[in-house]
């Protein structure tokens, strides 16, 4: 994933000529792993489940519990299913959705006809990182590949109709040099702009000089620059 060039641009430094090299490649790695262990794989804001939900059904004797949850990034997938899936089920179906990218299963249901139907009700929920697992016990009678689409289709539907949801908006990565007696004036602003992940390096091959790191929303990153520089000193630098 590529970090966003505008907060990596590095600005002329008229403080510092020989700027340490191992400083802006330890930055710039910082802000790669920040921005690919990311929730969302494009800056952006989006609404998403504010707690797990459930939903359970019975059709024709089956027995249908969907559970619905939020899920940060794919890889937290996995340890959604395990929390919430029952090993005694007939069938544990999924889908989730996180940014532009989609997973499903049937986990045994003829091809098609679970997996897809929930990803679909996510879809039309417009909700984003949210996972939905319906669980479905069999009562006996066979509900074929029509039923089992509107079965599965609506039991998710169902569940995150009117489930309790949350506005996010995502974070991007930023660095900042600063000279020590500047650190109090800096820390106000980023407070005020709600910043999150305050690190500080004091590594920086120059005296006096520390690298302040942080996120910021997305669509504040720009505004959080003019403010230190307004506020601060024009002279600082941004990575």
């Amino acid at each position: 994933m590529q970090v966003i060039t505008s907060l990596l641009h590095l600005q002329p430094n008229c403080c510092n000529p020989n700027k340490n090299k191992l400083l802006r490649h330890r930055l710039i790695c910082w802000c790669n792993k920040a921005m690919s262990s990311s929730s969302n794989s494009q800056p952006g804001a989006f609404t998403t489940l504010r707690e797990t939900v459930t939903f359970k059904q019975e059709i024709k004797k089956s027995k249908f519990i969907a559970i619905a949850g939020h899920i940060p990034d794919q890889q937290f997938a996995n340890s959604f299913l395990s929390q919430v899936k029952d090993p005694k089920a007939t069938h544990n179906c999924w889908a989730y959705k996180v940014g532009d990218q989609y997973r499903s299963t049937d986990d045994g249901e003829p091809s098609g006809t679970a997996g897809k139907p929930i990803q679909a009700a996510i879809e039309a929920s417009g909700l984003d990182r949210v996972m939905v697992v319906v669980i479905r016990h069999f009562g006996g009678i066979l509900l074929g590949s029509g039923g089992l689409v509107r079965a599965y289709g609506r039991t998710a539907a169902e569940c995150l109709k009117n489930a309790p949801t949350r506005f996010v908006k995502s974070k991007v990565p930023m660095g900042v040099e600063v000279p020590f007696e500047l650190l109090g004036l800096v820390y106000h602003q980023l407070q005020s702009f709600k910043v999150e992940d305050i690190n500080q390096d004091y590594e920086t091959g120059t005296e006096g000089i520390t690298m302040v790191t942080f996120k910021v929303d997305f669509d504040q990153a720009e505004s959080l620059k003019d403010a230190l520089k307004n506020h601060c000193s024009r002279e600082l630098e941004f990575y």
